[in-house]
């Protein structure tokens, strides 16, 4: 099975949205901004990263179950990986 899905360019392009975001803060913070303004770009990192999580791990969901031959074998790594990988939903 690839692990290459069609959603992971969406993905890195979401994160490197969140690393811009993230090199802004630190600047921000070296530059002294307000505390306002670096709590604010701290939050535009944390959801573009919570974005990229999202769409990663429900592409991921959708990819393994679309695999899926039925088999209780499939069935049961299936339901182990699912339960693994929503852990970090």
């Amino acid at each position: 099975m690839s692990h290459t899905h069609t959603s992971h360019a969406d993905v890195v392009k979401r994160l490197k949205r969140a690393d811009g975001h993230l090199q802004k803060t630190i600047s921000m913070i070296e530059d002294g901004r307000p505390c306002v303004d670096v709590a604010q770009q701290l939050h535009a990192v944390s959801r573009a990263i919570e974005q990229a999580k999202r769409v990663f791990i429900h592409d991921h969901i959708d990819h393994c179950l679309e695999g899926s031959t039925g088999a209780k074998d499939d069935r049961a790594q299936l339901v182990a990986e699912f339960r693994e990988i929503s852990k970090y939903l």
